[in-house]
């Protein structure tokens, strides 16, 4: 997994927008799967975002079968996707857009030249009409660079282990249903 590109932060029509990526060395459907493990947990700091739960190491192939409304990471809805390339997620209404503003993000694997491809996360955050709403989007922006790079790290580091172990013969690190 190569140094991750720069952080970009943007605002535009109310809306703010960031941006966060890394580079890796993984096969496409390889990462594509681990994307799509995000339905059972949220592979970033489990203490904080699972309940002191490890994340699962192992994909479940199962979860690459995909429908528009099924739940991810416990708190977004899948609004999109892209098989082998994207998913677009939309925080839950109730408490988690109360807490965090109706949140979009967008995961998408791209090619990069050298075989190599770029995994990234955009996040939407419109203004949510509270007092000190630009401020409050403002530290969610910040805050959520440290627990998106990591899962984005961790999803990379999982797929380029299955990858290297799948090319060497030794199965998919993945176990059925």
């Amino acid at each position: 997994m190569a140094l991750d590109p720069p952080v970009v932060l943007r605002e535009s029509g109310g809306v703010r927008t960031a941006t966060r990526a890394v580079v890796t060395s993984a096969e496409p459907e390889m990462l594509f799967l681990w994307l799509c493990q995000l339905r059972r947990a949220p592979y970033s700091y489990d203490w904080i975002d699972n309940f002191g739960r490890r994340s699962p190491r192992t994909a479940n192939p199962a979860l690459r079968e995909l429908a528009i409304g099924q739940r991810f990471m416990t708190i977004f809805t899948l609004t999109d996707y892209d098989s082998d390339r994207s998913l677009t997620l939309r925080m839950r209404p109730g408490w988690p857009t109360r807490a965090f503003g109706a949140i979009t993000v967008r995961y998408q694997v791209d090619p990069l030249p050298d075989d190599a491809l770029r995994l990234s996360a955009v996040l939407w955050m419109p203004r949510n009409g509270r007092w000190l709403g630009g401020a409050h989007r403002y530290l969610l922006a910040w805050g959520d660079l440290l627990m998106m790079r990591k899962q984005l790290r961790v999803l990379a580091g999982l797929a380029e282990r299955d990858t290297v172990t799948r090319s060497h013969g030794a199965g998919m690190g993945v176990r059925g249903g």
